[in-house]
């Protein structure tokens, strides 16, 4: 059963209020509706024996300057493609001393 509003007759301030009722209530939908299909694809990735985030990552392109050729010898998931400007961690490990090549990502 709905209720029928009559909009006309309502004053601004009714208005107003209702518009942010509905803004609200339209936030929560999409939330859900993000949060169920992300579980969806959660779940498909898992039979696939993955995680979702491997997968966005994977396929992800936008802001990628391409592939990295240099990793931080202790953690691995700070890479440089040797393009543009040298990390921090490049260049402490110059500084000491060390060579480039010694941080290239083996293939």
């Amino acid at each position: 059963m709905t209720q029928q509003l009559d909009l006309q007759s309502m004053s601004k301030e009714d208005l107003v209020a209702l518009s942010k009722k509905v803004d609200k209530a339209l936030a929560d939908y999409d939330a859900r509706k993000k949060a169920e299909a992300r579980a969806a694809a959660e779940a498909l990735a898992k039979e696939a024996g993955y995680s979702l985030s491997e997968l966005m990552e994977a396929g992800s392109t936008k802001g990628s300057k391409g592939m990295p050729k240099y990793a931080h010898p202790e953690n691995s998931a700070q890479t440089w493609t040797g393009r543009g400007r040298k990390p921090k961690w490049v260049e402490e490990h110059l500084a000491a001393g060390g060579d480039l090549e010694a941080l290239a990502i083996v293939k």
